[in-house]
């Protein structure tokens, strides 16, 4: 019984976080409010999110034929199968009223159908001029250039649409934490109007970026992101008592350069786009 501990103590932990996040995000969505500190708590959740799906897309190989135009060929359509399989996606998503929440933002907005569920009251708590921030078009070269060569093996299982799901997963919620941004300018500016609207007005990036950078905080997420990555990933090994031995899932490094390299920055330039709108 003792050597199932371990295991049951992850599937456990799983479950809880799981739960939390879900009823976290539903408690924000259902317009209890925006403050500082729950707009990082909601950060700290995604967090999770993202760790959890690099692990589920690290389960399999580069799968190059996901990716090839000319392999797919699918009918009455131009593109990979992954092009295929967010775009279909995001189209019943937005059917389903996806794309309604703020909080979203698709990858492919053109010619989205409209939402066909009756529309939920989300709190509109940011300025009109966020709805025309949308960066996806930089993650997702991001995510296919750098990011996804750092942590998937090479090779070729067949999995061609599981691997294509799973990185519909990681690109969203990749896209949902960077996008948050907006919230997280509406409320610093909202707590201190005084510091922003000025550079708002004389429209100094440079004074804006400089204004929302707090290296000492970046450093200490980019810290935590790898922690979580080296938990949520390890290898459990039932025949073992002590299940710290370095064998993971995929290398935790990895998620703490996204965060740093990517994630932050991207961040923090949805937020000076968002507040160089918010006087409008």
């Amino acid at each position: 019984m003792m050597i199932r501990f371990p295991l049951l103590v992850l599937v456990l932990l799983i479950s809880t976080v799981r739960y939390r996040m879900a009823k976290a995000e539903t408690s924000l969505e259902s317009g209890n409010g925006y403050t500082l500190d729950s707009v990082r708590e909601a950060l700290v959740r995604q967090e999770d999110t993202i760790v959890f799906c690099l692990i589920e897309r690290a389960k399999f190989p580069i799968n190059s034929h996901t990716y090839d135009e000319s392999y797919s060929k699918i009918p009455d359509f131009c593109g990979s199968l992954v092009d295929f399989v967010v775009k279909d996606t995001e189209a019943v998503q937005a059917k389903a009223g996806r794309y309604e929440n703020p909080e979203e933002n698709p990858f492919f907005p053109e010619n989205l159908p409209p939402s066909i569920v009756p529309a939920y009251p989300f709190t509109q708590i940011l300025h009109p001029g966020a709805s025309s921030i949308n960066i996806n078009k930089s993650i997702w070269k991001m995510y296919f250039h750098e990011l996804l060569p750092l942590f998937v093996t090479s090779g070729d299982d067949g999995n061609y649409a599981q691997t294509a799901a799973s990185d519909l997963s990681l690109l969203q919620a990749i896209s949902r934490r960077i996008h948050y941004g907006k919230f997280v300018a509406e409320v610093k500016f909202r707590e201190s109007p005084q510091d922003y609207e000025p550079l708002i007005r004389a429209k100094d990036r440079e004074a804006l970026m400089k204004l929302l950078t707090f290296e000492s905080v970046e450093e200490m997420v980019i810290k935590r992101v790898e922690k979580k990555a080296m938990m949520f990933g390890r290898q459990i090994s039932l025949n073992s008592v002590d299940d710290n031995n370095g064998n993971h899932k995929f290398d935790p490094s990895v998620a703490s350069r996204l965060y740093q390299k990517w994630v932050i920055p991207l961040t923090k330039e949805v937020q000076v786009e968002y507040l160089l709108r918010r006087l409008d």
